[in-house]
Parts: C-alpha cells; sequence; structure tokens
C-alpha cells in the first residue's frame, strides 16, 4: 500500500508540472538524459542517420537566429546552447564509435546512411582525402574560428564588468533627472546585469568547442587504430580492406560531427563580435557593404582589369567584373529616383500661394518655458536623426508634477542662429534663467570627486549643479566610467539642467491658468472643498500667492486637501496671502520636517539668540518690512557662520525661529543663502524633539 501511495503521489507531482509549465518545461531535462543515454545505449544505424540529421539541423538554426538577433543579449541562452550542442556531438561520436568498431567489418553503410555518404561523396570516396579534409576543418574550427571567438568574449567580458559602475551610475542620474521611471530604471539594470553574465559566459563556453575539436582529433585516431587491429584479428579481413572499411566510417563520422561544430563556432563568433544595433546581420552587411556604388564601381575595374592580363581566367574575371558593373548601375539609378522623389515630395508641400494679409494670428505669445538651441544641437531634438531631448523633456515634466503637485506648462524649442552652434539657452517668459553650451556627438565626464584619472578633452563645468567636467569623444565612455567619471550625453546635460532651473523657479511657473486647471482637477475628486473656497471666500489671485509662497521656498503643494481646508478655515477672519501662508505652513509642518529630517526624531537645528529675535520681532511691530543694514551685515556674518558649521557636523542647514520673525528672516537669506531654510517653531510636530547645534547670534 505504501508503495502505491507513493506511485500516485509520484503521478500527482508529474501531473501538475506538466499543468504548470507544460511540455515545454521537460522538454529541457528529456534532451539532457537522451543525450546522456546515447553514451551507454546502443544505437541502431537508422536513429544514427535521424539524430545526426537533427545535429545538423540543430546547428543551422542556431546560426540563423544568431544571424537575425540586433544584440546579444536577444540570444541570451546561446552559450547553453553552446554546451547542449557540444554534448550532443560528444554522445553522437560515442555513439556511432561503438557502432563503427562492433559492425565495421561488414562494410561501409555499417554506421547508417548519413556516416557513408559523407565519407564517399564529400571526399570521392578516398580516405586518405577525407583524413586531410577533415583535419583542415578542425584546424579552421579551432585555430581561427573558436580561437578568436574566445578572444572577442575575454575581451567583452572584461571590458563589461570594468564599466559596470559607470553604467549603473549614467542609469541613477537619469532617473534622478526624471528621465525614466522606477520601473524603466529597474529594467535597465537587469539588462547591464545581464549583460555582464552573458559575455563571462560565452568566455566560458567558447572553451566547450575548443575541446570538442581535440576530441574529435582524438575520437578518429582511436577509431581508425582500433579498427584496424579489431578488423584484422577479430574478423580476419586483410590490411587494405580493414583500412578501406574502418577509415572511410571514421572519416564519414568525423566530417558529419565536424560541420555542424564549425556552423556553431562560427554562430557563436556572429553574437560576441558583432556590434549591437536596430539591425540584424544581414541588414547591416547590405546598409553598410553594398550601399555605396563608387565602391563597387572601383571594385569592377580593378577586377577587369586583372581579367584582362595574359595568363589569368579571363573569362570568370570578365563575368564578375561585368556583374558588379551591372549592381553598381542600378544602385546609382535607385538612388537618383529617391532622390527625386523626395524633391517632388518637397515641392508639393510647399504650394505656391499668395502671401495673405497680416492678422491677429502672426502676434507671436512669449513662451513661458522654452529652449532655444544653435544649429548644430538641432540633431538633439530631431526625431528623424535619433534626437531623444524630445522625451527627455517628457519626462521632465512627468517626474516634475509627481514632485510639486502641478502640471507645468510645455516647453517650446526652436533654433536660433544668433546662438554659437553649440550653445543653448533655456528662457522663462521671454527671460534667459540658464544657458550652456553641449556637443551633440559627444559626452560629459563629470566629476563627482573620487576619479581615478585624468580624461583627454575640453575642461568645462557642468551646467546644472557646477561640477568640473570634461567634454570627451563617445569612444571614451567606457574608459572614463571605468576611472570613475559619471558619463552623460548631451542629450542629458540639458535635460539635467532644465530639470534643476524648472524646480528653482516653479513658483513663476504656476500661473492663474496652470491653478485653474489644478482646481478644476481637484473638484472632480472634492468638488465641496473648491466650491466652498473660491471665489466665496477667497480669490483665485490670493490663493495664487499663497501657493506660489510656498513653491518659493522649495515645497511641493501636493497636499492640496490640506491646503485648502486650512484657507477654507482661516478666510473667513484672514484675507492676507503672508498670513495665510504662515497658517498653511503650520498644517503642512509634519511635511515641512520631514522634507529635511526624513526619519529623525531629534531635530539637530541653528538656533538664534534670543536678542536677536526680540530686536527683529520690534522691528516688525513698527512697521517695517526691511532689517536696518548694520543688523543685516551682523545677520548675513552670523547666519553664514551656522550654516558653515552644521555643514561640517553633516546635518541639514535648517534654522529655527519664531513664527513671527520667519517670513522676514527667509526673505532676506534666501538669496544670499539659498541652502539655509527657515522654519518656525510652530511648524516642529509635537512628537519631534529638538537639539540646537549651531547658533545665530550666540553660542551654543
Amino acid at each position: 500500500m505504501r508503495n502505491e501511495g507513493d506511485m500516485n503521489n509520484l503521478l500527482q507531482t508529474l501531473k501538475e508540472t506538466l499543468m504548470r509549465g507544460g511540455m515545454r518545461g521537460l522538454a529541457g531535462p528529456i534532451l539532457i538524459v537522451m543525450i546522456l543515454s546515447m553514451m551507454v545505449l546502443p544505437l541502431p544505424p537508422f536513429l544514427l542517420d535521424i539524430l545526426f540529421t537533427f545535429n545538423i539541423a540543430l546547428a543551422i538554426m542556431v546560426l540563423l537566429v544568431a544571424m537575425n538577433t540586433t544584440k546579444p543579449l536577444d540570444f541570451a541562452v546561446f552559450p547553453t546552447i553552446l554546451l547542449i550542442s557540444t554534448l550532443l556531438r560528444l554522445s553522437l561520436n560515442v555513439a556511432s564509435t561503438r557502432v563503427v568498431l562492433l559492425e565495421g567489418h561488414t562494410g561501409p553503410d555499417a554506421a547508417g546512411k548519413v556516416i557513408e555518404s559523407f565519407g564517399h561523396f564529400l571526399v570521392g570516396g578516398n580516405y586518405a582525402v577525407g583524413i586531410v579534409v577533415f583535419i583542415i576543418l578542425v584546424v579552421i574550427n579551432f585555430v581561427v574560428i573558436t580561437k578568436g571567438a574566445g578572444r572577442i568574449a575575454e575581451v567583452g567580458a572584461r571590458f563589461t564588468l570594468d564599466a559596470m559602475p559607470g553604467k549603473q551610475m549614467a542609469i541613477d542620474a537619469d532617473l534622478n533627472a526624471g528621465l525614466i521611471g522606477e520601473d524603466v530604471a529597474r529594467k535597465r539594470r537587469a539588462e547591464v546585469a545581464q549583460e555582464a553574465e552573458f559575455y563571462g559566459a560565452m568566455d566560458g563556453a567558447s572553451k566547450f568547442v575548443r575541446g570538442d575539436a581535440v576530441a574529435g582529433i582524438i575520437i578518429m585516431l582511436i577509431n581508425i587504430v582500433a579498427g584496424l587491429v579489431i578488423g584484422m584479428v577479430q574478423h580476419d579481413l586483410d590490411f587494405a580492406t580493414a583500412a578501406k572499411y574502418y577509415t572511410m566510417l571514421t572519416i564519414g563520422d568525423g566530417l558529419v560531427a565536424q560541420i555542424p561544430a564549425l556552423i556553431i563556432s562560427t554562430a557563436a563568433g556572429m553574437v560576441v563580435s558583432r556590434v549591437a544595433s536596430d539591425e540584424n546581420i544581414g541588414q547591416q552587411l547590405a546598409k553598410q557593404l553594398v550601399s555605396s556604388p563608387q565602391v563597387i564601381i572601383l571594385t569592377a575595374v580593378i577586377i577587369g582589369m586583372l581579367g584582362m592580363i595574359p595568363g589569368m581566367p579571363h573569362f570568370a574575371f570578365l563575368l564578375l567584373a561585368g556583374g558588379m558593373g551591372w549592381f553598381a548601375v542600378y544602385l546609382l539609378r535607385q538612388s537618383k529616383q529617391e532622390e527625386a522623389k523626395e524633391l517632388e515630395e518637397e515641392v508639393t508641400a510647399v504650394p505656391n500661394i499668395e502671401a495673405p494679409e497680416a492678422s491677429w494670428d502672426d502676434v507671436a505669445q512669449v513662451d513661458v518655458l522654452g529652449l532655444e538651441v544653435g544649429y548644430r544641437m538641432i540633431s538633439l531634438v530631431d526625431k528623424s536623426q535619433d534626437g531623444d531631448l524630445l522625451r527627455r523633456i517628457k519626462g521632465i515634466r512627468k517626474k516634475f508634477t509627481q514632485e510639486m503637485g502641478f502640471l507645468p506648462p510645455a516647453v517650446h524649442i526652436r533654433d536660433n542662429l544668433d546662438l554659437h552652434p553649440n550653445a543653448y539657452r533655456i528662457t522663462l517668459k521671454g527671460a534667459e534663467i540658464g544657458s550652456g553650451e553641449a556637443y551633440a556627438h559627444q559626452h560629459l565626464a563629470i566629476n563627482p570627486g573620487n576619479v581615478s584619472g585624468i580624461l583627454p578633452g575640453v575642461p568645462t563645468k557642468d551646467p546644472a549643479f557646477g561640477l568640473p567636467a570634461t567634454w570627451i569623444d563617445a569612444g571614451m565612455r567606457d574608459q572614463a566610467q571605468a576611472m570613475g567619471y559619471t558619463v552623460v550625453d548631451a542629450g542629458t546635460v540639458v535635460a539635467t539642467h532644465m530639470s534643476h532651473l524648472i524646480h528653482l523657479h516653479a513658483a513663476e511657473l504656476l500661473g492663474r491658468q496652470e491653478l485653474q486647471q489644478l482646481l478644476d482637477h481637484l473638484g472632480k475628486l472634492a468638488p465641496k472643498l473648491t466650491e466652498d473656497l473660491i471665489p466665496k471666500l477667497l480669490s483665485l489671485t490670493t490663493v495664487q500667492k499663497v501657493m506660489q509662497n510656498l513653491l518659493d521656498e522649495g515645497m511641493h503643494i501636493r497636499d492640496m486637501r490640506t491646503i485648502l481646508e486650512t484657507l477654507a478655515e482661516h478666510a473667513t477672519q484672514v484675507q492676507d496671502p503672508a498670513v495665510l501662508t504662515a497658517l498653511v505652513r503650520v498644517a503642512l509642518g509634519p511635511a515641512i520636517v520631514q522634507q529635511f529630517y526624513p526619519s529623525e526624531q531629534e531635530l539637530q537645528v541653528i538656533g538664534m539668540d534670543k536678542e536677536l529675535e526680540y530686536v527683529l520681532g520690534q522691528a516688525l511691530q513698527a512697521g517695517g518690512n526691511a532689517i536696518e543694514p548694520g543688523l543685516a551685515n551682523t545677520l548675513l556674518r552670523e547666519a553664514r557662520n551656522a550654516a558653515e558649521a552644521q555643514e561640517r557636523l553633516g546635518l541639514p542647514t535648517v534654522l529655527l525661529v519664531p513664527g513671527g520673525i520667519r517670513e522676514l528672516l527667509a526673505r532676506f537669506l534666501k538669496r544670499a543663502l539659498p541652502q539655509l531654510k527657515v522654519i518656525s517653531h510652530e511648524e516642529v510636530p509635537g512628537f519631534k524633539s529638538i537639539r540646537v547645534t549651531s547658533m545665530v547670534g550666540g553660542r551654543t
């Protein structure tokens, strides 16, 4: 009963496995078991014919797949296939050797028709020629193809591993700049890891083919010597007959195994030697090798001149020269027809229409956000030239919307011939807010502070953050990443600069139209909240000013529910945007503190001397909105010293002051010390503790 229960459990497990993965999941294990079985189980000649044919078909299939891939990772299973195909050939060699040595005395068809055909048809039944052909194939496979492919795989694995840190940093830079999302970043990180694993596996898998070639030579020698001994001693054959039977069988067996091995080795060389692109190998050959009629014409002329030399095979040379000349003329005609078609399309696209009268449509409005580029940077924004700056800018707007809580205006891009060819300019409402230079076909290597060497190129500074950097050729990317540089292309440089600037000018980007769109969107989710506030209690202008005040100090407005509820609560008593902003900040206090102290329970802040707080408070009560010049200089100096001390401690530069003077100090310190953030006591949640680590106007 127990055995019956175990059998039922086994059948149930097998049934569940088939239901989950189907026969496809069992194909791999079944194939391996069959290959290993061929080494120990005797196979009839007919089955050997089927398996040898399958081996050839498998090799051809692998070669065609390798030629039609666009990048190495498209055929990531190739190292495993290389191992399986090598094991299959060796198993077939063992199985055929058993049949040859047992039945070779019966004639040249003892091991099946496939081996007989390769032994007679390919080498004409001459075993001396067969041995030479076999050795030549082994040398080609072992010395030329396999050795070269193995060297390429070895170098590719080393450079891929060296470039991994730089590639990971580039992915993180794109993620931080908003050019890609978390899912895309995770996918690209996985591709980088898979690429390194693939080249490492190919480096080791190439040794399989080399070992296979050596094993083929050894098996051939063993079969010939052992066949002669067995034929003459056990079956009483004379030397000539034994040599004829066993040698021809051995040569046929070796050739039928080495030809698929040569095909697989060629496929391995194609996989590791190709450069990744959007085209497969056949398309690249057609596009890059025979796309120039001038080259084909010159080749045809040279071949034709060689064909006219006395003693040369005139017919073959002149025939090939004529064919190449005809093909070159055909390519020239095709090129002219395409040019004429493009010209006709351009002419029809611009009809001859009489110029209309001027109208209001001719009045050009100033773009809220604009990007002007020099003519050499047009390729970055032209999709037909693989420019991806437009896609990156869309990613910036999407990330800005997610972080800040409103949709910024669209970025209008145009060329400006007045700019330097490699220059660009970022404008806000027609005024320049940032500019820089970018080289379309180069990369910017940014020094994060821990690089291991200096790169040749054009020294500059990162336009977004002012870090030292160097413009380098695209071919030096891997070298720069291996030295510790963060390497980005020209499009990323411009996109990162723009992302930095629109965050700095977020308050100016929130116009009445953008705010109305935000309120309309919120009205779909909480219609009563917006209806009761605007315009019954507050005007749209007042709400806009409150939002701009929050954005001006680096706050987001994602929590619109809290903001509008706070405004609705106090709007009946207060209409001043500055006072309303202070009340909203108190309501948003936990979010404000979390922005500077993500997880700390104790807030280590910069404090202010009580006497200085009293003086500033008295100035505000007297109706002044400015600080006396002498006091302003002292306050600025003390604040700068306290901020530097806080930075040396590795702590956030946050100044904690009473709520009455917070707005005045924040406005005063913003221009001179933009990194110093000012919060009030009222904004600190009750569950947080405070410790003063630096002091403005006194000592800790």
